[in-house]
């Protein structure tokens, strides 16, 4: 017997039209790469993604048609993330941090056929352009009066102007909810980084479980301010998931600074915010620096790499403000898991209650996980079991754009993490190691695997490892430990140099050690637990 429901299909636009109806005086507030703050309602957001929608049609994007970002957390950006996917189109987020060379084969892979960008990154479009085979058009965000005099870019149009004289009313294409909406690649893996598809239906699932009451429990009468960016998966959902909740936004654009961040708080009200260990770790100098305190932030959510429990005990005892860690991927759209207190932990000593904060969170409704050693076998969940982690779950990715990168997924439908776990009876997780031995560096993947490749063309060079050692500001950062050649001597300076050009520059590590040999296992795999051990109390060079 069949339930006699209404079907409605589960879409982006559905979540801005919610928005702009029913808390369509909600502010969503920007900062912007002119350095002024611009606000309007939720109301005018949809308004102009229906102007957005009407110019992208009459430039001829068609359905399935992906539309690459280069940009900073914005109204701007936010109007591209809901008429883009609204229209049927795929919207495609690249990080502006990667080497140039990388979001070349990814605007090419994705075959972009426009790029929207802010003027931080024209030196950037500049130099890609021609490299850019798909892209019929670069569209500045900005108004005419910021827009460059003269530029190199082909076919640069502003987006002001662009959508000034559209209609604000569009026809909504009605979409299937399985239909794509996004794009976003990740480089947390060796070689050329992969394409993430998600769907319009995963994406508002997704919505849905950051949302709820015991994870971001976002509210109508919060601001949240995502420090996390939005090229970086997703913002972790929070510009769709704010237009959910009907919460207010709060945009930092490129200004993500200490100083800059707390302003912001200050001036917009926020009660959550959400980024990276590097940025509240600037976030906290600053109070200490200056003597300030929060007079609205009540939360702050951390993900990327794990926070320092020092810091977490800080801002809770100093200046009032809980800190939950989460776990996520590109894969997961991102969020797996979140933290947040169970029955009476809340009331737990403070020892007790600080060593749980320490730890990723519990998975949200959806996403299931387990843990398995080398031959696959699940491992209990008694907090002492470590093994890979594998997920699965509505917004969990089944496979790599065109189909690449098959290995990550079993065949009876588990995502292979890459990271290696403990579980506990509560469904607490604790990341303990990476199986890739990626290094992390202020939330963003460095690959080991490459470094090492890099040093080892080096003629002086016999063989290589790069590890993660702890760092005040990144989290950590590499260093690359190398046995020479016979006759070789170490010269620093010069060694480092060598990777110029081949990396970008943050992933350059931050100092080199000579050692007589490298442990290795039985099957000659470097032992990389065992050198980070080795070198946990390693002091890197305070220039950095």
């Amino acid at each position: 017997m069949h339930g006699q429901m209404m079907d409605a299909e589960l879409t982006i636009i559905s979540l801005i039209q919610y928005a702009a109806k029913f808390h369509g005086e909600q502010t969503v507030a920007s900062r912007r790469v002119e350095g002024d703050i611009h606000r309007y309602t939720y109301a005018d957001a949809y308004a102009r993604a229906g102007q957005l929608a009407n110019a992208l049609s009459e430039l001829g994007v068609q359905p399935g048609a992906r539309i690459a970002t280069l940009a900073w957390n914005g109204y701007r950006h936010l109007e591209l993330y809901y008429a883009v996917p609204g229209m049927g189109a795929i919207c495609h987020m690249i990080n502006p941090r990667l080497l140039a060379e990388q979001i070349a084969y990814i605007v090419n892979h994705a075959e972009d056929t426009y790029l929207f960008f802010d003027l931080t990154f024209l030196p950037l479009v500049e130099s890609l352009a021609p490299k850019l085979l798909s892209v019929k058009g670069f569209v500045a965000l900005a108004d005419t009066a910021h827009l460059p005099a003269s530029s190199s870019v082909p076919n640069l149009l502003c987006y002001e102007a662009l959508i000034a004289d559209k209609s604000t009313t569009f026809e909504w294409p009605a979409l299937a909810e399985r239909t794509a909406s996004s794009l976003c690649y990740t480089s947390g893996t060796t070689g050329n980084p992969k394409g993430v598809l998600y769907s319009h239906r995963s994406t508002v699932l997704h919505s849905f479980a950051v949302c709820g009451g015991d994870w971001l429990c976002l509210r109508s009468r919060d601001a949240v301010l995502p420090v996390v960016p939005m090229f970086h998966a997703n913002a972790w959902g929070i510009p769709y998931a704010a237009a959910m909740s009907g919460a207010k936004l709060v945009f930092p654009g490129a200004n993500m600074t200490g100083a800059g961040l707390y302003e912001l708080f200050e001036a917009e009200g926020v009660t959550i915010a959400a980024g990276v260990p590097t940025v509240w770790i600037e976030v906290l100098r600053h109070l200490e620096q200056t003597g300030a305190k929060f007079s609205t932030l009540e939360r702050m959510m951390i993900g990327g790499s794990a926070a320092p429990r020092a810091m977490i005990e800080k801002f809770e005892e100093v200046y009032n403000v809980r800190m939950a860690h989460g776990w996520g991927m590109t894969e997961l759209s991102p969020v797996g898991s979140l933290f947040s207190f169970k029955r009476d932990m809340a009331a737990w000593p403070a020892e007790q209650r600080y060593a749980l904060q320490a730890k990723q969170g519990r998975p949200l409704y959806g996403v299931d996980m387990k843990i398995v050693d080398d031959d696959g076998h699940e491992q209990p969940h008694d907090g002492q079991a470590v093994g890979d982690l594998l997920v699965r779950g509505p917004w969990v990715a089944s496979g790599y754009y065109k189909g690449e990168g098959s290995d990550a997924f079993t065949p009876d439908g588990w995502f292979l993490t890459g990271d290696v776990a403990a579980i506990d009876q509560e469904g607490f997780i604790q990341l303990t190691d990476r199986s890739k031995d990626l290094i992390k560096s202020g939330g963003e993947w460095i690959s080991s695997i490459d470094l090492e490749n890099i040093a080892m063309a080096h003629p002086g060079v016999l063989e290589a490892a790069a590890i993660a050692v702890p760092h005040p500001k990144w989290q950590e950062r590499p260093l690359l430990l190398v046995v020479l050649k016979e006759g070789n001597t170490l010269d620093r300076e010069e060694l480092l140099a060598f990777f110029k050009g081949k990396v970008a520059s943050w992933w350059i590590p931050d100092d080199v050690v000579a050692v007589n040999e490298l442990p290795h296992t039985a099957t000659g795999k470097l032992l990389k637990r065992k050198l980070r051990q080795d070198f946990a109390d390693y002091q890197l060079p305070r220039s950095v």
